[in-house]
Parts: structure tokens; C-alpha cells; sequence
């Protein structure tokens, strides 16, 4: 066990002294004439546009799934605004106005109104359940038992 620990301190006072070289650095020049690929066309970068400019908007309103909802937004330079709405679950529609600039952050505003009711949802009642027929009261230790009747639809 001392001998491994002897070669290891050598090795590394030699590693770390420098006196083993360093590998050569690899070089990396052109392929061979017969490897050689044609060089890929260098992608133009666009200019850039220094107040750019957009707006874009859509409406969905779909009377089979009920889905509703819309969204509009308009960009001039470094201010964006828009809105968005969209019908929640508790059936109030969301309607979320926003701007954001380098001053002032990204800001918005929520607004929530109920929906008129288009239709009622058809709920049916609530259905009671009775003790099955032949079951009565619990029945104490030496008290008769009742015969049940055999239950209708059993042929022997």
C-alpha cells in the first residue's frame, strides 16, 4: 500500500511541476483536395429596424362549444398595447387590457362582468334511495328472523 502511495506523489510533483510535455496541439486546417466540400453561403443578417411595427387581432366566437375569446395587439417601436378576453368557468368574461414600454415595465389591467344567461343547464334531481324491500330494523339476539321474499326475475 506504500508503494501506491509513493507513485502517486511522484506523479503528481512530476504533473505538477511541469515536467512531463503537453500534447500537441491538435491543428485543424483545410481537408484534403479529395475531402473537400464546397463552403456553405454565409446567411445575410437583415437590417435592423430600428421602430419596428406590427398589429394583429382575432375573434373567436363559436355558438356549438360556446368558446369565446379574443385577442388584439399593436406594436410602434418599443411600446406594445393590447387585450385579450376570455369567458372563465364561474361564466364572468376576463378581459385583460396591457402595455409595456422600457419605462414603465409590463402593466396590466383586469377587468371581470357577468354574462347574460343564454340558457339553463338541465340538472336532473336528486334521487332518493330506500332500504331495499325486505330489510327492517336491526334484529337483537333470540328475536325471529322475517322471511324475505325470493327476489322476482329467478327461475329454478
Amino acid at each position: 500500500m506504500a508503494f501506491k502511495l509513493v507513485v502517486f506523489v511522484a506523479l503528481a510533483a512530476v504533473a505538477n511541476a511541469g515536467v512531463v510535455p503537453a500534447a500537441a496541439p491538435v491543428a485543424y486546417g483545410a481537408a484534403p483536395a479529395h475531402l473537400a466540400y464546397a463552403a456553405a453561403p454565409v446567411a445575410k443578417v437583415a437590417d435592423y429596424d430600428p421602430n419596428p411595427q406590427y398589429a394583429y387581432g382575432y375573434d373567436v366566437q363559436d355558438g356549438i362549444t360556446g368558446d369565446s375569446k379574443s385577442q388584439r395587439e399593436q406594436r410602434v417601436g418599443d411600446v406594445v398595447q393590447g387585450s385579450y378576453s376570455v369567458i372563465d368557468p364561474d361564466g364572468t368574461k376576463r378581459t385583460v387590457e396591457y402595455t409595456a414600454d422600457p419605462v414603465h415595465g409590463f402593466n396590466a389591467v383586469v377587468h371581470k362582468e357577468p354574462l347574460a344567461v343564454k340558457a339553463v343547464a338541465k340538472v336532473a334531481a336528486p334521487v332518493a334511495y330506500a332500504a331495499p324491500a325486505g330489510y327492517g330494523a336491526p334484529i337483537g339476539y333470540g328475536a325471529p328472523v322475517a322471511k324475505v321474499a325470493a327476489p322476482v326475475g329467478y327461475y329454478h
